[in-house]
């Protein structure tokens, strides 16, 4: 498109083009993307092209995101899931139904979909278990299991799963599931959340204990506010577990008469009953401000009143036109009919309007606009009903019953009353971090602008590097209409400078409207007080929000490591003194020549989007080869430290001479808790595994070890240089490895590749 950011078409031409396996392009504009979207959405329909034409123009010019399953997968032909998010079926508190759901969790992954699960149905750690006589490990055990099948399944063959955990407030294991995260490395691949009750929340306020309990059996009391503040101080600390107020989620839903939630997808915005699956969608805000930066400035409102029921009846298609990973997935889905249609572009949408986000006139104005979207997807379903027929389990008794049905005008009540409604839920607010990057760079969901102007490194395809500079849409417009040497105004406001309050009081704003819930971050400065901290949770709480997650920058959360736009390469071990002993003395170093042989080999980690280059230098002993010193480097910077530690320690004994053969097998019997991986055919227990198998193939290889050398001689790369790394708040990113991550709408998102950890 004329103008467009070049990331958002280098973000299209990653994750959203259409491309054949050999990687040929088959949409050649990103209006083809829309074609293809809008053909496939409309083959449902009686008359394809009328809607096909209807839906190519919500489509164009970003006025609606399909969320990025959609847009990567409608009309490919693809055996991938049109929805982003599902919550798994209830674990039964036994071992072969266990992992009759981890085999479903993998299922679902594969094709695309994130997860979530509560794992408050499994017996406490220590419980005992009849059958076999023995005691329970406990849920996070099992958790610990799901971690490590999340790391080696590729979701839809290019992303990572994502997945959710929660457990009650009142679980007797819940202090464990509070701290597990402290322990590096343990459960990355969930987001953790704390399923926080009404009653619980009383007895913080009244300073009472609080029972633990499990099936019934107290297995003993704690004290209320002592367990609300771990809460805290773990979040405070490295930002989990959130909080979801549990019992507010299912007080507030629609469906409340045939159906409990006790589960969100990864990021939650959808809470979800068991194989419950919600697809998403965003309408952008920031197009359809007009004349921008003028007293006149204001939301097209006849513009959003005319597309809503357009995207309520392509999202509704979504659900005749999706695969499924599961039957139970697709029953409940086409049973109920739940779509998730949200907004994106808020604050650039108040920018544009020349108000400040948190203020009174941007709460004002929020009400305003989701309320339009909200009274016009609820009258586009009736409507959609009349012509269609409402959701299988539609009863009319109960669901106009339901608060947020009352809530709404006399006309649209009557509406379903005479119709009935072919959506139960209709609204929520998704991380949008990615899909809003594609769409000239808008601030994502109803959060703020994280940051309105930075520089990337840019990869060429000669592989030189370029750096260009990534603005935001709303800046970028100002400067066209003011000039680059316009001051910006106080509404430029951005996360950082943003109080606590101002994020709550935006969230509950929204949350007014939104059926579902939202996905957002609360950001919190690092130096702000821990009461002031707590304070932001029972401010959530007491303006009805349904969950509360923070972001506070910590030692903790991510790595504190960056990597310099020109890494250096990782610097070799100290070089023996000249006059060394003699090889074979155990207890001095060998002297190093100026130059050794040596081999480079390429390993890639399933868990790594960056391979591991793993070289390893041979002295000559007596006309024969031996390991002499290793280096290891990787992109990863993930493993930066101890891959230096261990290269410099694999090294030091290599140099002492002697039967080293012994470290193959030290590093062979190191087993991952978080799980190992498949590679070539069998089980490797951890990445250290890996490392020594390299090792004993080399050995092999040179004929150090074995009468002749066993194996054929690995594929020769070019070391990878590691990156030189300063210490820094910026967390690094699994997929490009760059700094800058940054946490929003509850959920790791790069800007620098549009990496999403939830999508």
């Amino acid at each position: 498109m004329p103008g467009l950011a070049a990331i958002s078409e280098r973000i299209w031409d990653m994750k959203y083009r259409f491309k054949r396996a050999s990687g040929e392009p088959v949409d050649k504009t990103i209006q083809e993307t829309w074609a293809r979207i809008a053909a496939s959405l409309a083959e449902s329909e009686s008359e394809p092209k009328r809607w096909s034409a209807a839906f190519y123009d919500a489509l164009n010019g970003f006025q609606f995101l399909p969320a990025g399953r959609i847009i990567a997968g409608a009309g490919t032909g693809r055996a991938v899931t049109l929805f982003n998010c599902f919550v798994m079926g209830r674990i039964e508190d036994d071992l072969s139904a266990i992992f009759a759901h981890l085999r479903e969790a993998a299922m679902t992954m594969q094709q695309g979909g994130g997860i979530g699960f509560d794992f408050s149905t499994i017996r406490p750690r220590g419980a005992p278990v009849h059958g076999v006589g023995a005691d329970a490990s406990g849920p996070l055990s099992f958790m610990d299991v799901w971690d490590a099948m999340c790391r080696t399944i590729m979701s839809a063959g290019a992303r990572r799963g994502a997945m959710m955990a929660t457990l009650r407030c009142d679980h007797p294991d819940i202090e464990d599931f509070i701290d597990a995260k402290r322990e590096p490395g343990r459960l990355r691949m969930f987001n953790l959340s704390v399923l926080v009750t009404d009653a619980f929340m009383d007895a913080v306020r009244r300073g009472s204990k609080w029972p633990l309990v499990f099936n019934g059996t107290v297995f003993r009391e704690i004290d209320a506010r002592d367990l609300w503040d771990r809460i805290m101080r773990a979040t405070y600390a490295y930002a989990e577990p959130g909080v979801i107020f549990i019992d507010r989620v299912n007080q507030k839903n629609n469906l409340a008469y045939c159906e409990s939630i006790s589960a969100t997808n990864p990021c939650g915005e959808q809470p979800l009953p068991p194989y419950g699956a919600c697809l998403l969608g965003s309408i952008n805000l920031a197009a359809l401000v007009r004349d921008a930066f003028t007293p006149a400035a204001r939301l097209d409102l006849d513009r959003l009143h005319a597309l809503v029921p357009v995207v309520v009846r392509m999202m509704d298609n979504v659900i005749d036109v999706s695969r499924f990973p599961l039957p139970e997935q697709e029953n409940e889905a086409r049973s109920k009919r739940r779509i998730g249609l949200g907004v994106t572009g808020l604050a650039d949408a108040l920018i544009l309007c020349g108000v400040r986000y948190g203020s009174e006139k941007a709460v004002e104005l929020t009400r305003q606009w989701l309320g339009a979207v909200q009274v016009e997807a609820y009258r586009a379903s009736a409507l959609l009903a009349a012509e269609k027929g409402p959701f299988p389990l539609y009863d009319a008794e109960h669901y106009l019953k339901a608060p947020m049905v009352m809530a709404l005008p006399e006309d649209v009540r009557d509406l379903i009353a005479e119709h009935g409604i072919r959506n139960a839920l209709l609204t929520s607010i998704a991380p949008t971090g990615t899909i809003s990057l594609f769409a000239d760079n808008i601030s994502s969901g109803i959060e703020p602008v994280f940051s309105y102007t930075y520089d990337r490194t840019v990869l060429m395809p000669d592989g030189t590097k370029r750096t260009e500079t990534v603005s935001d849409y709303a800046y970028r417009r100002f400067r066209a209409h003011f000039g680059e040497a316009a001051p910006l105004p106080d509404y430029f406001a951005d996360a950082q400078t943003l109080t606590p309050a101002e994020h709550v009081v935006m969230q509950a704003a929204a949350q007014a409207f939104v059926d579902s819930s939202i996905s957002k971050t609360i950001n919190c400065p690092e130096d702000l007080p821990f009461e002031d901290f707590k304070n932001v949770y029972e401010q959530a709480y007491a303006l009805g929000c349904k969950g509360c997650t923070t972001y506070r920058p910590n030692d903790i959360t991510g790595s504190v490591l960056t990597v310099k736009s020109e890494p250096a390469p990782q610097p070799e071990p100290e070089s023996a003194p000249a006059s060394a002993p003699p090889a074979g003395d155990p207890h001095e170093p060998l002297a190093r020549p100026e130059a050794l042989p040596g081999e480079t080999y390429k390993v890639r980690w399933p868990d790594s989007d960056h391979a591991m280059y793993i070289t390893i230098n041979d002295i000559i002993e007596d006309g024969r080869r031996r390991p002499f010193e290793v280096f290891i480097n990787s992109k990863n910077m993930e493993h930066y430290a101890w891959t230096v530690a261990l290269t410099r320690m694999i090294s030091a004994v290599f140099r002492r001479g002697g039967d080293v053969g012994f470290v193959v097998e030290e590093l062979k019997a190191v087993f991952d808790p978080r799980g190992g991986a498949w590679m070539g055919g069998r089980y490797v227990p951890s990445i250290l595994a890996a490392i020594g198998d390299v090792i004993e193939k080399h050995m092999r290889a040179v004929g150090f070890i074995g009468d002749t050398p066993a194996l054929p001689r690995p594929e020769k790369f070019a070391a990878a240089p590691a990156a030189d790394a300063t210490a820094s708040r910026a967390a690094q990113c699994p997929k490009c490895g760059m700094p800058g991550l940054i946490r929003q709408e509850g959920c790791d998102f790069c800007p620098e590749c549009g990496y999403s950890k939830c999508g």
